[in-house]
């Protein structure tokens, strides 16, 4: 006897489990069971689990009957011509959906040719074990698993046309590129997905060697004449926000230019793009610390004697500038009202943003790289019919990463190219690399996809031949704009006296133990000494109790909080941050004891 679970909990047994499954099977099948009830017997435990709770992943299966699929060309024609849908061909048994469990029960197979008499069900195409962005990886079956899923993360950090309504967006931190193409070689996705409509890269020819040392370690190096010809040219926007807020007492705050009265007045220049109602004008170029919105505040604190005085009428400065780093033009603005009904700016500004070194570039496979250098048109090497590659990329990023399919991409783009039509590469159903070679033969080159080339700068041909195609080239929203950053001196924390953190606010650069171990191991120990004191500070210290001291500045004296004033008290030179702890333990009620020594 079997024992029979629903949803986890004991129903009661049965003697066959096998027959007891075939039996829920066919009346799910014919109807007389709901359909999101799923069976599957434990052969170890010897025990029945029917499902049919939520949270399940399920999938659909074409149901196979001795060795024949039950979804003949009759169901694909109707479906095809709108006579019948998806539901009726689960409803009639022809497709069903199965859990995790049921499957364990199931054999599977890939393909049609493969169906033997033991298979029960048939996969609606392989295909489907993919996410919507792993199978827009044209050739995916010709990669290393890990580098498939690069890619599809890839392709969701591309800049392309992500909405048609961008100019009336308000959207925070989006980029859109100039001339978005759909690719040469693409899946069946691209269709199902209406990819032409966002589109996120160019279509652009890629030669596969060696620059100058300048493509090593995954970078990437470009050609200035494809740049000025509008390659991956693109605009960030960023939304700035201010809003009228009211507080308690009827105050609120006004968006309009302060007064010069106001708390915290910056200076006139600061102001100086602000029109009578406060606002930026459009298509005014802002930089860093420039008013966009200007805004006044009541005062914080209202004391009970200041509500009678003129005090109480001096408001707070409390505009909207711009962060440190961050430029551009205005491009949008924007008056209305948030749910309570008081007024809401907002400003949306945009920055155009052409390929420098360090942007990052990736193809749909999981080769990605930083722009290592951007090379004269004049000085890149050319193949023997005159093209010149848009890109060039490193050899060396193939062999260890095995995505074939890059390569296969290159010859499939190439031939699309020549011959001006779309190539498909859908995963596990693409056309053959074999048909490819044969046809980019018939075009005038070599079916391999090497070609002749010459040194730009020498015009020396080269001795081996170069691997040149089409790709389709994505640029990722990572650009060294958003993040390049340095700083000298700075704004400090004010507990511990230390820099700031992060770009944002002017941070610094933080030296950890491992920068530490590169100093030492270069003998320059020393200069640790100028790195480490961003927070150097002298204390004095009380000789007798190893207590930190106070010094009076206006009556110029030292004295201890326990010895008193006839004691000796040296300056000594700490980390604020050591004197911080040293006070923290105090107000646990710890003795921090400083014990002194002389150096020498």
């Amino acid at each position: 006897m079997s024992e029979v679970f629903v949803n986890g909990q004991f129903a009661g047994t049965v003697e066959d489990p096998r027959e007891f499954m075939e039996k829920v099977r066919s009346e799910r099948r014919k109807g007389g069971v709901s359909q999101i009830v799923n069976v599957h017997w434990f052969e170890p435990l010897d025990r029945v689990m029917v499902e049919c709770g939520r949270g399940r992943v399920r999938r659909p299966l074409v149901v196979v009957k001795d060795g024949i699929p039950l979804l003949t060309e009759k169901h694909i024609k109707q479906l095809q011509k709108d006579e019948i849908s998806w539901n009726d061909v689960v409803a009639q048994g022809v497709i069903e959906y199965l859990d995790a469990g049921e499957e364990e029960n199931c054999l599977i197979a890939f393909s049609e040719s493969e169906l033997t008499a033991q298979h029960t069900h048939l996969e609606i195409s392989p295909l489907v074990m993919l996410g919507l962005c792993t199978s827009l990886v044209p050739y995916g079956d010709y990669i290393q698993s890990a580098r498939l899923i690069i890619g599809a993360r890839n392709l969701k950090q591309s800049i392309g046309f992500y909405a048609s309504n961008f100019p009336v967006r308000m959207d925070m931190d989006v980029n859109i590129l100039h001339t978005a193409q759909a690719p040469i070689v693409q899946s069946i996705m691209h269709d199902l997905s209406d990819y032409n409509a966002h589109p996120s890269g160019q279509n652009i020819v890629v030669a596969v060697m060696s620059f100058k040392g300048y493509n090593i370690e995954d970078a990437v190096i470009l050609n200035k004449g494809s740049i000025e010809r509008g390659f991956a040219r693109s605009t960030y926007f960023r939304p700035a926000v201010a809003e009228e807020l009211r507080y308690s007492g009827g105050l609120m705050d006004e968006v309009s230019i302060p007064q010069k009265e106001a708390k915290g007045y910056k200076s006139e220049r600061d102001y100086r793009l602000l029109e009578d109602d406060g606002i930026v004008f459009p298509e005014a170029a802002i930089k860093e610390e420039d008013v966009v919105i200007g805004k006044t505040s009541p005062p914080r604190f209202l004391s009970s004697l200041e509500e009678y005085s003129l005090a109480s009428n001096i408001r707070r400065e409390s505009s909207l500038a711009l962060k440190h780093g961050e430029q551009g033009v205005v491009d949008f603005v924007l008056v209305t009202e948030n749910e309570e009904g008081n007024k809401l700016v907002q400003v949306r500004l945009r920055d155009q943003r052409i390929p420098e070194i360090g942007d990052k570039f990736t193809s749909r496979h999981g080769q990605k790289g930083i722009t290592g250098l951007i090379v004269q048109e004049t000085d890149m090497p050319f193949t023997a019919s005159g093209i010149i590659p848009d890109l060039i990329f490193t050899p060396h990023g193939i062999p260890s990463r095995m995505t074939i399919s890059h390569l296969i991409e290159l010859v499939g783009g190439k031939t699309g190219a020549l011959a001006g039509r779309l190539i498909d590469g859908t995963t596990f159903d693409a056309e053959p690399e074999e048909a490819l070679r044969k046809e980019l033969k018939r075009l005038g080159f070599r079916e391999n996809g090497t070609e002749t080339m010459y040194n730009g700068m020498t015009g020396e041909q080269y001795e081996a031949k170069i691997f040149v195609g089409t790709m389709y080239y994505l640029k990722l929203k990572h650009m060294v704009a958003n993040k390049i950053h340095s700083r000298a001196r700075g704004p400090i924390q004010l507990l511990t006296r230390q820099p700031t953190e992060g770009r944002a606010k002017e941070g610094g650069l933080r030296l950890g133990e491992m920068e530490k171990d590169t100093f030492v191991a270069h003998g320059a120990s020393l200069l640790l000494k100028e790195r480490f004191d961003s927070d150097r500070t002298i204390v004095p210290v009380c000789e007798g109790c190893g207590i930190i001291a106070i010094h009076d500045a206006i009556k110029n004296k030292r004295y201890c909080p326990i010895c008193g004033d006839n004691v000796e008290v040296s300056d000594i030179e700490v980390s604020y941050a050591f004197k911080l702890i040293l006070d923290e333990f105090k107000s646990l009620g710890i003795y921090p004891k400083l014990m002194l020594k002389n150096k020498y």
